[in-house]
């Protein structure tokens, strides 16, 4: 695996929507984002000026969530804050091989399509993994697993900025928790997508020490802090 250019992932959800996920992209002006069902995930420039905001304002609607991800960038006073969140930014270095001496074989994984939503909308609810809709599963390829036939645990790939992917929405039911199926399924993401050269990276909540945890126990490092924010348009 090569070594990756980092400093795209200071602004992933921009380079995905100018890339890799065009053509889930709404813009106006020089703001943009994800289709309404895809992703909440909004992208404005570096310094975006009075006009930017405006447009991102009219392309969202009066109102609505402008969830700007990890963007620094400061909304004008009369857009009300929702939320602020810390979190890493955590990357797994080129070469590397995720392995956990406690999880099963990566065998009764299965693959999730537009079929699978239902129970995929289910599981996020019940586990809050973070957002996710109904045409969330178009960003990229998700997996899960089964225990006699309900979904009981997912991950999948989402942001997507040149040379990287990002491993998202990793959730377990409370009643098969223990079992390493989170390992499972991270492990087998990185395999897919260090197999298109591709280098992974996620991001996972301050306070979540568990996941931090586990994904160190993969390999993965912390990158940098960071802040996801979200406000509500005038």
């Amino acid at each position: 695996m090569v070594n990756r250019d980092a400093v795209t992932l200071d602004d992933p959800v921009r380079e995905s929507l100018r890339g890799f996920h065009a053509h889930l992209a709404r813009r106006l002006g020089r703001a943009a984002g994800y289709l309404p069902e895809v992703s909440t995930f909004s992208a404005v420039s570096a310094e975006p000026d009075a006009a930017e905001w405006a447009d991102l304002a009219r392309m969202l609607g009066r109102g609505e969530l402008a969830d700007l991800f990890s963007c620094p960038a400061t909304p004008p006073a009369d857009w009300e804050p929702v939320f602020a969140l810390g979190g890493f930014q955590m990357i797994c270095p080129a070469g590397s091989h995720p392995g956990d001496a406690d999880a099963e074989p990566d065998s009764g994984i299965v693959e999730l399509g537009v079929d699978d939503v239902s129970e995929m909308l289910q599981l996020t609810a019940r586990t809050q993994p973070g957002p996710f809709w109904p045409r969330t599963h178009e960003l990229g390829t998700y997996l899960g697993i089964r225990e006699n036939g309900a979904l009981v645990a997912m991950a999948g790939e989402r942001l997507r900025p040149p040379g990287w992917t990002e491993i998202s929405a990793v959730c377990t039911a409370p009643e098969a928790r223990g079992r390493g199926h989170a390992a499972r399924l991270v492990r087998a993401l990185v395999a897919r997508i260090t197999s298109r050269n591709d280098q992974p990276f996620l991001h996972v909540a301050e306070a979540n020490t568990p996941a931090r945890a586990l994904y160190e126990r993969l390999g993965f490092e912390v990158r940098k802090p960071v802040t996801f924010r979200g406000f509500r348009t005038p």
